[in-house]
């Protein structure tokens, strides 16, 4: 079926209330993303998923069983293998390869990880630029935060699959520092591995906005219904009492 009449047909579908689940998928690696579905806390961007779909029923998703890379999930998106992903942060180069919509889930804090004996004190890009100087710093793979990093003149390595591969290459001494998120990283050091031998970092380096992500191939009416969707969810509070919630311990 041709790609413009199989539109037409979709949104259709959409107009009569019979939508098919938007195909999405997890973030391995990710806790306060996507972390275990029946756990007290199942992971912000899992959460606003269901928040959407109580809005607005005809908005579900399939898929959130799975996990994949960051990555493969952008990889995903720009060959329309899912339909949406939550969630992502919007930058030039990914904006090349698949779209975004306007409103942010959350906004989250750049940060540092280090070893808790390590008590030299990061809190400027200039300061983290002569650090890595020595050993890299150690950045999540498939990040989006490394631009922020080349834009600084970090030495970096993206070596690790995923932030909690980066805290073990930081605790095996491969990195003296981990650079990441407040919201992934700070959930993670309160697990036995590495609570007590690391430490956060009390300077925040930048901010960034987290997005949902779209194929390209997404039907428009599917997305004002993601739009308007969020729109209300900002509006009415969820969202922020959302990601406050996973900003507590």
């Amino acid at each position: 079926m041709p790609r413009l009449l199989a539109m037409i047909v979709a949104g259709l579908v959409l107009a009569q209330g019979q939508a098919q689940p938007l195909r999405s998928i997890a973030q391995a690696g990710a806790p306060v993303k996507y972390a275990a579905p029946g756990e007290a806390r199942p992971g912000l961007c899992r959460e606003a998923a269901q928040a959407l779909t109580q809005f607005d029923p005809r908005l579900q998703f399939a898929g959130l069983e799975r996990e994949a890379s960051l990555r493969r999930i952008e990889r995903m998106l720009e060959h329309d293998e899912i339909d949406v992903f939550l969630c992502l942060l919007d930058t030039p180069e990914r904006r090349t390869r698949f779209d975004f919509l306007a409103v942010p889930i959350y906004r989250v804090r750049h940060v540092l990880v280090q070893r808790r004996e390590d008590e030299r004190q990061i809190e400027s890009y200039p300061q983290l630029a002569q650090r890595s100087q020595g050993l890299p710093v150690l950045v999540a793979q498939g990040s989006a935060l490394v631009r922020q990093l080349d834009r600084q003149g970090v030495r970096y390595s993206d070596a690790p699959a995923n932030d909690i591969v980066a805290l073990r290459m930081l605790l095996a001494g491969r990195g003296d520092v981990v650079y990441g998120q407040d919201m992934t990283l700070a959930p993670l050091l309160r697990l036995p591995e590495f609570e007590g031998r690391l430490r956060l970092g009390e300077a925040t380096l930048s901010e960034d906005r987290h997005h949902v992500a779209l194929s390209r191939r997404l039907p428009g009416a599917t997305r004002q219904r993601l739009e308007t969707a969020l729109a209300t969810l900002e509006r009415n509070g969820t969202l922020r009492e959302l990601a406050e919630r996973y900003r507590r311990p």
